[in-house]
């Protein structure tokens, strides 16, 4: 009896000893898709960078354009026995669905024209000619590439693949599933300016951003603050990524898959704010900057749920902004 009462009294020291776990707020950062990342999480046992980058790591091996032995990349060098992962086949589905939303205003299949105008991995810098431009446009359309089981099966074996303006969302949204799974509810997750955020601050306060107006960009009065706790957002814009010709002439990165051309829409930022996918508001993005302006109009009145702050230039070529009812 004595030696039960012991042994009962050791159980409890033992489990009454049991520590409290240490709770502690992480600012993750590295570098990934050719920029830098940014991942904030509250009151959590964990540091997860290390899982983090390993999923970064096999993003880049499955979608990466910039790396040779990628299954993209593979893919786009006519390797027709690929076996693709979870993560292309996700991508590539969602991008089917957006490209047909759009009505092929995004199409990842712009990838050869987005290299000869000097834009993409391949790094060539070319003015294409009018003939040019009409042979590489039958490359284009997302229409010509299929998911057959899990392999890519392409109408024309030089159809180069890129998912670059999908990626930094897709990117995202992987690291925020990931640590839903680990029953964190309370993050923001930033990749070269893509966001998604979730829950609250550890002061209980929303996830604010400042987003830079261009047209003002040394005037800090001039910032827009958004809310975008539970939201996620993406930013596309020619006003940084372009080139001057020795013509003169301005190249714009994105290439318009109706026409085959880097030449500007009357849009010089889009900035797209939703309670859905970042890799879905990535791709809006990019498509809208290749609408221009009435033609995005058009179709927010059918997709009500999304967000903008467009900048624009009007007939006259002043620069005006167009921002929908959230963001006024």
């Amino acid at each position: 009896m004595q030696k039960k009462l012991l042994f009962l009294l050791l159980i409890t020291l033992v489990f009454g000893c049991k520590k409290e776990p240490i709770l502690q707020d992480y600012n993750l950062r590295g570098a990934v898709f050719g920029t830098t990342y940014n991942i904030k999480y509250v009151s959590v046992e964990k540091n997860y960078q290390s899982a983090i980058d390993s999923l970064f790591f096999l993003i880049n091996k499955s979608l990466s354009t910039y790396i040779p032995s990628s299954d993209i990349s593979k893919i786009n060098n006519g390797d027709t026995a690929v076996i693709v992962d979870d993560f292309f086949v996700e991508v590539f589905q969602k991008s089917k669905r957006i490209y047909k939303e759009t009505n092929g205003y995004f199409d990842p299949t712009v990838g050869n024209l987005v290299n000869a105008w000097g834009f993409g991995p391949k790094n060539e810098k070319r003015n294409l000619t009018d003939v040019q431009v009409k042979e590489q446009m039958k490359l284009v359309g997302f229409n010509k590439v299929h998911l057959e089981g899990r392999k890519i099966i392409k109408e024309y074996k030089n159809i180069f693949l890129d998912f670059n303006s999908i990626a930094k969302g897709y990117g995202i949204d992987v690291v925020a599933r990931f640590l839903e799974s680990k029953n964190i509810k309370n993050y923001l997750v930033e990749i070269g300016g893509e966001i998604r955020s979730r829950g609250k601050k550890n002061d209980n306060s929303d996830w604010t951003i400042k987003l830079v107006n261009p047209l003002h960009k040394n005037d800090l009065d001039k910032f827009k603050k958004l809310n975008l706790s539970n939201k996620s957002m993406a930013t596309s814009g020619n006003y940084r990524k372009f080139r001057i010709d020795e013509y003169g002439k301005k190249h714009v990165h994105t290439i318009n898959p109706k026409t085959g051309y880097a030449t500007e829409s009357n849009l010089l930022s889009a900035s797209v704010i939703a309670n859905i996918d970042c890799a879905d508001v990535d791709a809006y993005a990019t498509a809208f900057m290749a609408m221009g302006l009435e033609k995005t109009k058009e179709f927010l009145e059918k997709h009500n749920k999304i967000d903008v702050i467009l900048l624009f230039s009007d007939k006259k070529g002043t620069l005006k902004e167009y921002v929908t009812n959230t963001y006024k």
